[in-house]
C-alpha cells in the first residue's frame, strides 16, 4: 500500500532530489525488507530506466508497480523517448475538428502506454482529467485537455482507451478536480466553495466518464470541499473518497493518494498522521509518504489498537493484487523483466510514427495572428530576445534549440534572460523577436506572466523595437499579450515548448 520515490538514475551521486529520493541502500531496504508496493521514478534517461526498473524489480519478493507522472509522454520525465505538447493542445484541435482531437488522444495514449512497457514502467500517473476553467490555476494549467466538462471527458476517456491496447495502469487525476483553483496544493491547501450541484455539473463528469472507460486507478485532490466535508482535505475525507468516489460514482478500481510530501499535507497534518487518516478515508496506496518506514509503522499501529480493521487493509490488498495481475500478466512484464535486452525496447521508443503524431498535434493547434510570415527585410543589430522562468532548470533549450538556431541563421543575436536577469537597454535600437517560454506548472506558484517577462514586453513596445512575438506554453499568457500587440506585429503561439514546438512555430513565423 506504499509506493516510494525513486531517482530514475543508476547511482547515488546523481540523485537530484535527496530530500525525497534515497540513496540505493534504504532504497533496497524499503523494497527487500519493509516490502513497499512500489515506487515513482523521476530523472534519466529512457535506457537509464530499462536497467533502473530491472534492478528494482530484481530487489522485490513481490514485483512492484513502477511509476510515473509522464503526462506529457515518457520524454517528459525521461529524455530521449517521446515528449508530446501538453494535453490543452488536443483540446484547442477538438474545438476545430472533436474526431481529430480523439484521435490524437487516443494514440497519445497508446504511444505513451507501449514506451513506458518497454522500459519498465507498468503505471501510467495520467491522464488529468481537471476541467482548467480558471484562467489563473497556477499548477493545473495545460495540463488540462481543456475547460469544459464534455471536451475533458472525451480526451481523456479517448487516452485511456489508447493506453489500454497494452497491460499498464491509467490514472484519472486529481480528484474531485483541481481545475478551479488559484493554489498550488504542492505549495499550500485550496479551498474548492463551489456547492453539490455545481462540482455535479463541472468536475465529476470527467471522473464518470473515464470510470466508465476502464480507468484502473484514481488519484485524490489535495483540496478542500467545505460543501463535502469542511475539516478534512479529499485526500484524508471518507465522505469524499469512500462516499463519492466510491459509492457516488460506483468507482471499484485503486484510490491513490497525490504525493503526501506536498505542502497542503504536511503543512497541517503529522507526517505520519497523514497516512493512517488517508487509509481511514479509503485510500489504497499511499503515494510517496514524507517518511515511509514511519508511516507503515503508524498504520499498524492503527490497526493494532483498532482505528483501522483488517478487514479495511485486506480490500486494499485485493485491490492491489487485481491491478498488479493486470500488468504482470503479460510475458513483456516478468518478475525481474529477464526479458530486457537493448532489442526489446528501443525500437519502441521514440518511432518516426511517435514523432510524426507529435508534430502533427504541434502544427494543427498552432495559432498565428498579424502579418505572418515576417518580412525579408535587411535590418541591422536583430535581437532574438528569449525569456523563461529560470534558465538553470530549463530542458527544451540548448545550443542547438530551434529558438536560438533558426533566428541566428538569419543574423539575429540571442539574448537569453528569466527572473535573475536585469533589463538592459542599449543606445542603438534593435528591432527585436521576442520569444517567452511560460506555462503553469508545480512549485511554479503562479500561472501568470513574471514581472520580468511584462516588463520587457512594455519595453519593447515602447521603444518601437518589438519586431514579433512567439509565445510557448499558457495560452492565457499569450491572450494577455494579444491585449496591447498592435495587429501589425506578427505573433505565433504554440502550446508545446520543446524543440519541435519552436521549430514549428518559427517556420510559420518565418515562412519558412
Amino acid at each position: 500500500m506504499v509506493v516510494v520515490r525513486a531517482s530514475g538514475y543508476l547511482f547515488d551521486h546523481q540523485i537530484k532530489y535527496p530530500q525525497w529520493e534515497p540513496p540505493a541502500a534504504k532504497l533496497q531496504h524499503f523494497i527487500s525488507n519493509l516490502g513497499v508496493g512500489g515506487v515513482i521514478l523521476l530523472g534519466g534517461s529512457a535506457a537509464e530506466l530499462a536497467l533502473r526498473s530491472q534492478q528494482l524489480q530484481s530487489w522485490a519478493k513481490i514485483p512492484l508497480l513502477v511509476a510515473a507522472d509522464i503526462e506529457e509522454g515518457v520524454g517528459q520525465r525521461f529524455s530521449a523517448a517521446t515528449w508530446f505538447p501538453p494535453l490543452m493542445a488536443i483540446g484547442a484541435i477538438a474545438e476545430k475538428d472533436p474526431s481529430l482531437a480523439q484521435h490524437y488522444a487516443e494514440e497519445m495514449g497508446a504511444i505513451t502506454a507501449q514506451e513506458a512497457l518497454a522500459i519498465g514502467i507498468n503505471w501510467v500517473l495520467a491522464p488529468v482529467v481537471d476541467v482548467n476553467n480558471n484562467p489563473d490555476n497556477p499548477v493545473i494549467n495545460i495540463r488540462a485537455f481543456g475547460e469544459t466538462p464534455a471536451v475533458v471527458s472525451q480526451l481523456a476517456s479517448a487516452f485511456i482507451r489508447g493506453t489500454q491496447r497494452y497491460p499498464v495502469l491509467s490514472t484519472a487525476k486529481h480528484f474531485p478536480g483541481h481545475g478551479d483553483t488559484a493554489v498550488d496544493s504542492h505549495l499550500e491547501l485550496p479551498v474548492i466553495p463551489h456547492s453539490p450541484a455545481r462540482l455535479a455539473e463541472v468536475e465529476l463528469p470527467p471522473f464518470a466518464a473515464t470510470i466508465a472507460a476502464g480507468v484502473d486507478t484514481v488519484m485524490s485532490a489535495h483540496l478542500l470541499i467545505p460543501s463535502w466535508d469542511n475539516k478534512l482535505p479529499a485526500t484524508l475525507s471518507p465522505s469524499i473518497l469512500t462516499g463519492q468516489l466510491r459509492q457516488n460514482l460506483g468507482f471499484e478500481g485503486l484510490i491513490v493518494t497525490d504525493a503526501l510530501v506536498m505542502g497542503a499535507i504536511t503543512n497541517d497534518y503529522g507526517v505520519n498522521e497523514a497516512p493512517v487518516l488517508a487509509v481511514e478515508a479509503g485510500v489504497d496506496i499511499l503515494l510517496m509518504p514524507l517518511d515511509p518506514e514511519g508511516a507503515i509503522a503508524a498504520i499498524c499501529d492503527a490497526v493494532n489498537s483498532g482505528r483501522i480493521s483488517p478487514e479495511r487493509i485486506r480490500a486494499s490488498v485485493e485491490r492491489i493484487w487485481q491491478a498488479k495481475s493486470k500488468v504482470f500478466s503479460s510475458q513483456t512484464q516478468t518478475d525481474g523483466n529477464e526479458n530486457f535486452s537493448p532489442s526489446n525496447f528501443l525500437h519502441q521508443l521514440a518511432s518516426p510514427a511517435a514523432l510524426a503524431t507529435v508534430n502533427a498535434i504541434l502544427r494543427d493547434s498552432c495559432q498565428v495572428f498579424g502579418s505572418v510570415p515576417l518580412p525579408k527585410e535587411n535590418l541591422i543589430n536583430l535581437r532574438n530576445l528569449i525569456v523563461v522562468d529560470n534558465l538553470l532548470d530549463c530542458k527544451f533549450l540548448d545550443r542547438q534549440a530551434p529558438a536560438i538556431v533558426i533566428p541566428q541563421e538569419r543574423g539575429y543575436t540571442t539574448q537569453l534572460c528569466d527572473g535573475h536577469t536585469p533589463i538592459s537597454t542599449s543606445d542603438r535600437p534593435q528591432p527585436t523577436l521576442l520569444q517567452v517560454f511560460m506555462r503553469g506548472n508545480p512549485f511554479r506558484g503562479s500561472a501568470g506572466l513574471t514581472q520580468m517577462a511584462e516588463d520587457w514586453f512594455k519595453n519593447l513596445l515602447t521603444t518601437g523595437e518589438l519586431q514579433a512575438l512567439v509565445v510557448y506554453g499558457s495560452p492565457y499568457i499569450k491572450n494577455k499579450f494579444l491585449q496591447y500587440l498592435p495587429p501589425d506585429i506578427p505573433c505565433v503561439y504554440s502550446f508545446g515548448q520543446i524543440s519541435a514546438a519552436q521549430a514549428i512555430a518559427l517556420q510559420a513565423l518565418f515562412g519558412i
